[in-house]
């Protein structure tokens, strides 16, 4: 099982820059312990700042004793946005993050819902439920005799989208009408 994660952080990028329009400078917050995820991801996302004519600033943390270097690196380069990258560690940090982000008065993006439930700005990526249940069938599968060699790998592909206004609120952020109209839940 996988789920979309370096696949749809272009689109993380692009739905900020969606809300934050006028926004010229953004950063991405990777994980350098984690090559593999945090070089795609990396790669993924500067081609779509290059894009969009934005300069993107990559931030390094791998300990939550980062985070505080990592935040006053955004106020010093004037970032007007996060890009956070997935993987495990900043899934495990989310709630930490999103406090963080609200405190720093920074717009910031990630995969999960807990991230914006938690107060972040809004997320973008895979439904951890249907990954849930594509992996529970597979166990089904296998507890009924079919060998785990001979199952294809196969992927989540639900994505879901929450916006937290609270948030943007606090921020002085509106979110067009259609964009509102996509996401999946908006929290009030």
């Amino acid at each position: 099982m996988t789920q979309l994660n370096v696949e749809i952080a272009p689109k993380r990028l692009e739905l900020l820059h969606e809300v934050l329009p006028t926004v010229t400078i953004v950063a991405l917050l990777i994980d350098p312990t984690d090559p593999i995820i945090a070089g795609n991801t990396k790669n993924a996302v500067s081609a779509t700042a290059l894009a969009f004519g934005l300069k993107l600033h990559i931030l390094n943390a791998s300990r939550e004793s980062d985070f505080d270097r990592v935040f006053a690196e955004l106020i010093e380069l004037r970032a007007g946005g996060l890009v956070i990258s997935g993987g495990p560690f900043f899934t495990s940090q989310s709630e930490k993050l999103a406090a963080l982000t609200v405190r720093h008065a920074v717009p910031a993006v990630f995969q999960y819902h807990e991230f914006a439930a938690a107060g972040g700005l809004l997320n973008y990526g895979s439904d951890a439920t249907d990954a849930y249940r594509l992996a529970g069938i597979y166990t089904g599968r296998v507890l009924k005799g079919e060998r785990p060699a001979d199952l294809p790998v196969q992927q989540a592909t639900k994505v879901e989208l929450y916006i937290n206004l609270k948030t943007a609120k606090a921020l002085g952020i509106s979110f067009p009408l259609i964009l509102l109209g996509r996401a999946d839940a908006v929290i009030e």
